[in-house]
């Protein structure tokens, strides 16, 4: 099956793609070849070989049972030229548990998950959704300034959420209003950081969904991508050394990959063995350049290996596959003390953010395929209804609710005062140095000039 961010095959199998050191007689017998490891069915885990090329007929020149350890790698010698190649013989499969229409797949890796949780799950899917859709609106009548949806990425979001500990860090991008909403973060929260009053945590200094929260242990989203990322690792490596049972979070999407701090992540996360999960979101386009300008090979997943990272292929909109591959991922990396990849691939369905039209750029049935076709909270609701846990008319209430909720929340957040102009210069210095004294002094003098270009809600 084709998909934006890759190219792969389907199977009932959660692909973990492990760095192994190759034993002298690995090196006689598969020179040609690397290891990795998926679940079966049955959770147990099995080796698969995978063929990768050579320039090269069969090794028989007699020099392998020659080993050496440089310096800078432990490894065998030959006599024949080889080179290693640029793409794996064949795709990591994505694993999933429900195909599109919902039904569960036969012999799947089925997680232990009760009733209450995958309810909450779903319910927690459709509330943000309806907040993604009546926030959209707002910002195109002018009551916020920028927003940003989630569309066809909510299992991602709040099924991962579901499988880590609310102790862990989270060091998000700016896609995953889906993990705050899942440990507590109201609607009232949001909609203030959005309107940027004086109740918004930031004091009114970051842009709208650039949420935080100390209290839920996730890091205010910052602007830059990739930024997070070595801020995660970090994060982990001193739970690592307090030895407390934690792991940090990190999301971010394909984009991101093409930036320097993913990479020096991933190297420095390896080197510490720290027990970081780096979640990607491969929705195919990073914000208009499509994954295949971005880069060669097989996705974002074949990145572990280079570095060294165990890896993990799901399908992202499939949230019993999502919260299985991060279940299994955070425990490995906590008692084995390891960065773990997960490439959740997905689709994009809304535009990047209320700045862009991805209609120049991609095609309208593409959209529309992915929108109706491929929806993870309905396919979802329809296992939930399959199981007798859920019917139309639950459904139609939740969402009148959820509706109902979000817009009382946006009635009580947008009449409140907005955070004064003063705000920019405090909460850095104990007493504010003079050279930020002079800057907030021709602020307020360009502020007077040109009132009519200022927000008239905002107290100077």
């Amino acid at each position: 099956m084709k998909l934006p961010g890759a190219t792969t095959t389907w199977a009932r199998l959660i692909s973990r793609r492990l760095l192994h050191r190759p034993s002298q007689s690995q090196l006689q017998s598969q020179a040609h070849r690397s290891s990795s490891s998926s679940f079966t069915s049955s959770g147990v885990l099995s080796q698969r070989r995978c063929c990768s090329g050579s320039s090269s007929g069969e090794d028989s020149d007699g020099n392998q049972d020659e080993f050496h350890d440089f310096p800078g790698a432990k490894a065998g010698f030959t006599s024949k030229l080889k080179y290693v190649p640029e793409t794996p013989a064949e795709a990591v499969p994505c694993f999933r548990i429900l195909d599109e229409y919902g039904r569960l797949i036969k012999d799947s890796h089925m997680p232990e998950i009760d009733k209450a949780l995958v309810l909450k799950i779903y319910q927690n899917m459709v509330t943000l959704q309806s907040m993604d859709s009546l926030f959209f609106e707002a910002q195109r009548q002018g009551r916020f300034s920028f927003y940003l949806t989630s569309f066809g990425e909510e299992a991602i979001t709040i099924a991962s959420a579901a499988a880590l500990s609310d102790d862990d860090m989270v060091y998000a991008q700016y896609r995953e209003p889906g993990v705050l909403m899942w440990r507590g973060f109201t609607l009232n929260e949001f909609a203030n950081q959005c309107f940027s009053n004086d109740l918004d945590y930031g004091k009114g200094r970051q842009m709208p969904i650039h949420y935080g929260s100390a209290k839920l242990n996730y890091a205010t989203v910052s602007s830059p991508i990739a930024t997070q990322l070595p801020h995660a690792v970090g994060a982990a490596y001193a739970f690592k050394m307090d030895q407390k049972p934690l792991c940090s979070a990190t999301y971010f999407g394909d984009g991101a990959t093409s930036e320097g701090d993913f990479h020096g992540a991933m190297n420095f996360a390896a080197v510490l063995e720290a027990p970081v999960l780096f979640i990607c979101r491969n929705n195919g386009y990073a914000i208009s350049t499509p994954a295949h300008e971005q880069f060669k090979g097989d996705g974002v997943v074949c990145k572990g290996q280079a570095y060294g990272v165990r890896s993990f292929r799901v399908d992202g909109n499939d949230a019993l596959a999502v919260y299985a591959t991060v279940k299994a991922a955070r425990k490995m990396a906590v008692e084995e003390s390891r960065p773990i990849l997960i490439e959740a691939l997905t689709y994009r369905v809304g535009h990047h953010s209320t700045s862009d039209d991805s209609g120049k750029y991609r095609k309208g049935d593409e959209m529309h395929h992915w929108k109706t076709m491929r929806d993870p909270v309905v396919r979802l609701r329809r296992w939930l209804e399959g199981e007798g846990w859920w019917d139309s008319d639950a459904d139609q209430q939740l969402r009148a609710e959820t509706r109902n909720e979000v817009i009382a929340a946006m009635q009580r957040a947008g009449p409140r005062m907005k955070q004064p102009l003063a705000n920019l210069f405090t909460d850095v210095y104990d007493t504010i140095p003079s050279h930020l004294r002079q800057q907030e002094k021709e602020l307020r003098s360009t502020v007077a000039r040109h009132r009519q270009d200022y927000p008239f809600d905002v107290p100077l």
